[in-house]
C-alpha cells in the first residue's frame, strides 16, 4: 500500500490542533475559575517563592486597611498580613483548604494554594480570603457540633453500660449472715486475686460482683459480664475471646473484640462458670496463668490485665469428682471463696428486704405499699427456692392484686399460690448427765463445753468462724477454748 504523505500530514496537523484545543480550554477554565473566585471572595493576595506580594486585589487591600492594592506590590506577606500562612504552603507545597485568619476588621474564612511551575517546582502561593460571615458556615459548622454531641452521647453510653450498677448498700440486710458476706467482699475488694462467688439462684451473687468491682481500684474501669450458661456453646469461645477478621464463614470482616480485651483493666464477671464447657475452661486457665489470649482465627498474642470474679450455683466439688470440672481452673478460681447464703437462712433481714424491693416498685411506677405483721410472718415461713428474686416477683405479683396500701397475708397467700413452710429441727434428746462419786464440778464442765463445742462445729460443718460467731464468742477466744479442750476442728 503506498504511503500517502499528505493523508498523513492532515492527521497530524488535526492532532496538533487537537492539542491546541485542549491547552487553550484549560488554560481558559483556569482563568475562568481564577477570576470567578476573585470576583466572588472579600480578597485575593499571590506571592512569589520569596513570599514578596506580586498581587492583590483593590477589595483586599481596602480590607487590610492599605491606601490601594498597588502599596502591596513587592512587600513581604507578613508585613502586610501577618496572620498570613502562605509561608507555609510555599515551604510545604501543600493547600490548606479552609482556615480562619484573623483581621484588624474581622476574622475571614480563607483558602491557600500553592503554585507550580511545568516541572512541579513551587513558584509561589495564591491566597482567597473566602467571605467575612462566619454564618456562611453555621449549617457545617452545626452539622459538625451536633455530630460530635452525639458521639460524645455514644461513648457516655457505653462508659455507663460498662459501670458496676450496684454497690455493697444495694446487698440489703443487717443479720449475721449478710454482714460477714459484706465483710468478705470489701476485703475481696482490695485485692486482685480471682473471686468465687458460691450461692443457689436469686441470692445476689451477680451483684455482690458489681459492688466488690465498685468498691476496687478497677471501679473506673469497664465492668463486663457474660454468662456461659446463656450463650451457645459454639458462640461462647468467641464472645469470650472475640474473633479475628473471617475467622469462620459468616464472621465479619472486621475484628470483633471478645469480652476480655473490652473488660481490659477492669473486672470481667463470668456467670455461671459452672456450665462452661471442658474445652473452654482450658483456655481459661490459661488466661488465668499466662496474662495473654489469642482472638479466635489470629496468631497475634494479647495481653490480658483483667481482674476475674466467677459466679455460680452449682457443686464445683462434686464436677471435679464426675470429671465435668477442671480441678487446676477450680483452684485458679477458688482464692477468695465468699458463700452467699439463702433467703430461708437470712429471715432476720426479711423485713428490710420487703421493705428495699417495694420502695424500688414505687420508682418503677407501682402504688405505694406495706405489709402488715401477719404478711411478714407468712413471709417468714416460705422456704424460697428462688431467694431474693423470688421474693421480689412475690412482692411485685402481690402489689398488683391488691388494692390497699397495706398488703395482708391472704394476699400474700395468693400471691405465694404455694406455701411451703420451713422444716422445723428435731427436738434433740436431753441427755442425762452422768456424774459419779469421782467427777467434780470443774471436770463436768470442761466435758460439757467440749460436748457442746463439738456439736456445734459438726452444725457449722467445721467453720470455725461461724460456730464462734454462734456461740457469741470471739475467734481467738473460741480458738483458745478449743485448743485447751483439746477438740479438732
Amino acid at each position: 500500500m503506498p504511503y500517502d504523505l499528505e493523508a498523513t500530514m492532515d492527521t497530524n496537523m488535526t492532532m496538533a490542533n487537537d492539542l491546541s484545543d485542549y491547552r487553550q480550554i484549560s488554560l481558559r477554565a483556569i482563568r475562568s475559575l481564577f477570576e470567578s473566585i476573585e470576583q466572588s471572595s472579600e480578597g485575593t493576595v499571590i506571592v512569589d517563592r520569596d513570599l514578596r506580594i506580586v498581587w492583590m486585589n483593590e477589595r483586599y487591600a481596602r480590607r487590610l486597611g492599605l491606601p490601594d492594592a498597588q502599596s502591596a506590590i513587592g512587600r513581604i506577606c507578613e508585613e502586610v498580613i501577618p496572620a498570613s500562612l502562605l509561608r507555609e504552603v510555599v515551604t510545604t507545597g501543600q493547600p490548606i483548604l479552609l482556615d480562619l485568619l484573623d483581621t484588624p476588621k474581622g476574622p475571614l474564612v480563607v483558602m491557600r494554594l500553592p503554585i507550580h511551575d511545568d516541572s512541579g517546582t513551587v513558584i509561589g502561593a495564591i491566597g482567597f480570603a473566602l467571605f467575612d460571615e462566619l454564618r456562611t458556615l453555621a449549617p457545617v459548622v452545626t452539622r459538625f457540633l451536633r455530630m460530635q454531641e452525639e458521639l460524645a452521647s455514644t461513648r457516655r453510653s457505653l462508659q455507663n453500660a460498662r459501670q458496676a450498677k450496684y454497690s455493697f448498700a444495694h446487698f440489703v440486710g443487717s443479720g449475721p449472715a449478710c454482714q460477714e458476706v459484706k465483710r468478705r467482699a470489701r476485703r475481696a475488694a482490695t485485692v486482685d486475686s480471682s473471686v468465687l462467688l458460691l450461692g443457689e439462684t436469686g441470692t445476689g451473687k451477680e451483684l455482690l460482683a458489681h459492688a466488690i468491682h465498685a468498691a476496687s481500684p478497677r471501679a473506673n474501669k469497664p465492668f463486663v459480664s457474660i454468662n456461659a450458661a446463656a450463650i451457645p456453646e459454639p458462640l461462647l469461645e468467641a464472645e469470650f475471646f472475640g474473633t479475628a477478621p473471617g475467622a469462620f464463614t459468616g464472621a465479619d470482616r472486621k475484628a470483633r473484640p471478645g469480652k476480655l480485651q473490652i473488660a481490659q483493666g477492669g473486672t470481667l464477671f463470668l456467670d455461671e462458670v459452672g456450665d462452661m464447657p471442658l474445652s473452654l475452661q482450658a483456655k481459661l486457665l490459661r488466661v488465668l496463668q499466662e496474662k495473654e489470649f489469642e482472638p479466635l482465627g489470629s496468631n497475634q498474642v494479647l495481653r490480658c490485665d483483667v481482674r476475674l470474679i466467677a459466679a455460680t450455683s452449682r457443686n464445683l466439688e462434686a464436677m471435679i469428682s464426675d470429671g465435668t470440672f477442671r480441678a487446676d481452673l477450680y483452684y485458679r478460681l477458688n482464692v477468695l471463696p465468699l458463700h452467699v447464703p439463702p433467703l430461708r437462712e437470712r429471715s432476720e433481714d426479711m423485713s428490710s428486704l420487703c421493705e428495699a424491693i417495694l420502695d424500688s416498685l414505687l420508682t418503677e411506677g407501682h402504688a405505694p405499699r406495706e405489709l402488715d405483721d401477719q404478711a411478714l410472718a407468712l413471709l417468714a415461713c416460705y422456704d424460697w427456692p428462688g431467694n431474693v428474686r423470688e421474693l421480689r416477683n412475690v412482692l411485685e405479683r402481690a402489689a398488683l392484686l391488691s388494692d390497699e396500701t397495706v398488703i395482708g397475708a391472704a394476699t400474700i397467700a395468693s400471691a405465694l399460690g404455694r406455701s411451703v413452710p420451713l422444716p422445723k429441727p428435731e427436738p434433740q434428746p436431753v441427755r442425762e448427765a452422768t456424774v459419779t462419786r469421782t467427777t467434780t464440778f470443774m471436770a463436768a464442765r470442761q466435758e460439757f463445753e467440749r460436748s457442746f463445742i463439738m456439736e456445734t462445729l459438726a452444725a457449722c460443718s467445721g467453720e470455725v468462724d461461724e460456730a464462734a460467731r454462734r456461740l457469741g464468742l470471739g475467734r481467738s477466744t473460741f480458738y483458745k477454748k478449743m485448743a485447751a479442750l483439746n477438740v479438732l476442728s
